[in-house]
């Protein structure tokens, strides 16, 4: 299967990270530098019957499948080009009714020996690289991911046996583990988790903590966009990671999960860890020991009592808010979730990206929240900071873009 390449984007070897793309042209902050289809993708279970299995648009109306009822399209053109990837699920389905469990890596992994095992030709997924060529690192697994693996292989057999063929054990393994290392949450503008696929050509971008470009969703396809200026010859990155942690956290996360350390500008710097980990003026000097039990203790002590010790930019504190505006969200209280939302909102523009995902969702939610609460200027306000950062990350012809422009407008 020879490598059919992507116009402007080269791969070469990345001086102490393997693999890498680079650019061969310049490209200016919102530009689209590639797509890529998804090669394999599951819908999140919590989303049936509000979004199409095959293209993911939300929409109403769905139609479900006649035979299970739990799928739902937005014509007869989708069900059937998703068919062959739902009845491994259909037939399951019906067969064992409401024991049928398997998580979402499971699925995804049983459509994607489906799709390998009819596969002759490279796919519009792999012009880079190839699904089997993703890096496993089975070799770095603790016993704690190897037994998830090993209670994953598990529940494929137990759900799929009657219609996949499975590779053996030791591939199995490898897939698993190339999932868990390279599968990508598809999120809609709002971060919701919408579903899991795999992007063979998306996953040869390296991390940064100073990324250049970002990963964002168009139904099924990803596409990455320059949020800095690139020179020809450049390296690009995109962040694994939430970037609102501090370096030991962002670290500590990305050995786990992907098995190396960064070494980018911000984690050698730490610039900007005083910030995030600010605390208001004391008599006496406190700790970084003391802090962490402060932070132990997060789960039992109210925002109140925190804001006495923590700046409201610290980003614990940060986060305690934010599940608070949840709450609020939840419970109707949009007051109070609008309260907590400007206490965060301000933070957020110093510590993340200028063209960064969760600033336009919180934008997103302060705006509906606004208009919800008949502050129409206000909220018309905080969509159109919303929209600046989406027309960048997403494409001015995005879905979302047009649909928000319609909804600034009042159609």
């Amino acid at each position: 299967m020879e490598s059919e390449g992507i116009t402007g984007i080269e791969q070469f070897d990345s001086p102490g990270k393997g693999r890498g793309l680079r650019v061969s042209r310049a490209y200016g902050v919102g530009e689209l530098l590639f797509s890529c289809p998804a090669y394999s993708y599951v819908l999140s279970v919590n989303e049936r019957g509000f979004i199409c299995e095959q293209c993911f648009t939300r929409k109403k109306g769905l139609a479900k499948c006649g035979k299970c009822k739990k799928a739902f399209y937005c014509n007869v053109s989708c069900q059937k080009k998703n068919w062959p990837m739902h009845k491994l699920e259909c037939h399951a389905m019906c067969a064992f009714g409401e024991n049928w469990s398997p998580s979402e890596t499971v699925r995804l992994v049983a459509r994607i020996i489906a799709r390998l095992r009819h596969q002759k030709e490279r796919s519009s997924s792999e012009k880079l690289l190839l699904l089997r060529d993703m890096e496993a690192h089975i070799e770095d697994m603790d016993n704690e991911k190897r037994e998830l693996s090993e209670a994953h292989i598990a529940g494929l057999h137990h759900f799929y046996s009657k219609h996949l063929d499975f590779p053996d054990h030791q591939a199995l393994l490898a897939l698993f583990s190339q999932v868990h290392c390279n599968g990508f949450t598809v999120e809609d503008e709002e971060l919701s988790n919408l579903g899991l696929a795999i992007f063979p050509d998306i996953a040869l971008l390296n991390h940064s903590c100073c990324p250049n470009v970002i990963v964002t969703y168009r139904g099924i396809n990803a596409e990455v966009r320059a949020v800095q200026e690139i020179s020809p010859g450049q390296e690009i990155y995109t962040s694994y990671i939430d970037l609102l942690y501090p370096t030991e956290d962002r670290i500590e996360r990305l050995r786990d999960v992907y098995y190396f350390s960064c070494d980018c500008k911000e984690c050698t710097t730490k610039s900007m860890d005083l910030e995030k980990m600010k605390v208001r003026k004391l008599s006496d000097e406190i700790s970084q020991k003391e802090i962490r039990d402060m932070l132990l203790e997060i789960c039992e002590l109210s925002i109140d009592k925190m804001s006495t010790v923590f700046d409201d930019a610290n980003i614990y504190i940060l986060h305690m808010m934010y599940q608070a505006m949840g709450i609020c969200l939840f419970n109707e209280d949009y007051d109070g979730a609008v309260r907590y939302g400007e206490k965060i909102i301000k933070p957020y523009n110093v510590l993340y990206p200028a063209y960064s995902l969760n600033i336009a969702s919180m934008y997103l939610k302060m705006g509906r929240l606004y208009m919800a609460l008949d502050r129409k200027s206000t909220g018309i306000s905080a969509l159109q900071k919303a929209l600046a950062i989406m027309e960048v990350v997403h494409g001015k012809d995005h879905t979302y873009v047009t649909e928000l422009k319609q909804e600034i407008r009042g159609e």
